[in-house]
């Protein structure tokens, strides 16, 4: 079992949070699991978009709160995106996300994932975004050491 760090930030705008989550999506490799944790409203939508445009990806990124999962084609990996908000049972969707959080050809980002807690690897950044303001967040990451390459250069 590694060590978890955190690395804590607040940003002031809308933008900031994306650009801060394009720096953290250019350091992906593929084969990462990121779990986004905040309540309604809270930035997951644009800290994915974010991230998906740091990753190289050109695709239009939006909630996949209806549609419960949705995928962006990057150069290097493909982007599956899980949000189980509507969600009561994780069913079909949480045996289609337990193939992709073992795929090196993913990054797999999870939104409200209580219900398929049972299927993501230890081995996971947390993004936890907290509302300090109108467009502000407080953002906290949580990482295994063997993932810390992820959080390089944010500053």
């Amino acid at each position: 079992m590694s060590t978890t760090a955190t690395w804590k930030k607040t940003t002031n705008s809308y933008g900031e949070t994306e650009e801060l989550a394009a720096r953290l999506g250019n350091n992906l490799h593929g084969g990462e699991v990121i779990e986004l944790v905040s309540d309604l409203g809270g930035g997951k939508t644009t800290f994915t978009r974010g991230m998906v445009r740091g990753t190289g990806s050109t695709e239009q990124v939006g909630s996949p709160s209806f549609t419960i999962s949705k995928e962006y084609k990057a150069p290097k990996f493909t982007v599956a995106h899980f949000d189980f908000y509507r969600l009561s049972e994780a069913g079909v969707v949480g045996a289609e996300l337990a193939e992709v959080v073992t795929d090196p050809s993913y990054v797999t980002v999870i939104e409200w994932g209580d219900i398929v807690h049972d299927v993501l690897p230890e081995r996971r950044l947390t993004v936890n975004l907290t509302r300090v303001g109108d467009e502000s967040r407080s953002i906290v990451l949580s990482y295994p050491s063997e993932l810390a390459y992820i959080v390089e250069g944010l500053e």
